[in-house]
């Protein structure tokens, strides 16, 4: 019996990506489970609150490319077809959430870089994971 079968690695591809990536690769192939890989852009209007009177669509576009070209090169080295690569616009925790129901993965991996005191009470996309998920979450210290 498989222990999971789907796996959606959410990944800030940082430097960090790798080991989070690393951790999944082992787990899908001691598990034999399909592996979907995923990023999630904040919009920038998010961060600015529209305080900036200006168009930030070329921007934003912009960071979309780099980050789909950066899950492709990552998902080809792990033989994933594109359709497991997943380039959003959003919230990350609630967009992370959303995708897993999509692809109905039964566990998200995501990493962690291990917060405390007042960072961690102010929170952390893997935390936002954690406390809303319906399925396992692996939090891969970073």
């Amino acid at each position: 019996m498989t222990i999971y079968k789907h796996l959606l690695v959410a990944l800030d591809l940082s430097e960090d990506s790798n080991t989070v990536v690393e951790r999944a690769k082992a787990l899908a192939g001691a598990t034999g489970a399909e592996l979907s890989l995923a990023h999630v852009i904040e919009p920038l209007t998010f961060a600015y609150g529209g305080d900036i009177p200006m168009d930030l669509t070329e921007v934003q576009e912009q960071l979309q490319q780099q980050a789909t070209d950066q899950l492709a090169k990552i998902g080809s080295g792990l033989g994933l077809a594109e359709e497991q690569n997943h380039v959003i616009i959003g919230q990350p925790s609630a967009e992370i959430h959303r995708l897993a129901g999509e692809v109905d993965a039964d566990l998200i991996v995501v990493g962690s870089h291990g917060r405390h005191g007042i960072a961690l009470l102010l929170g952390s996309t893997a935390n936002g994971v954690l406390h809303g998920a319906n399925c396992d979450v692996l939090a891969v210290r970073v």
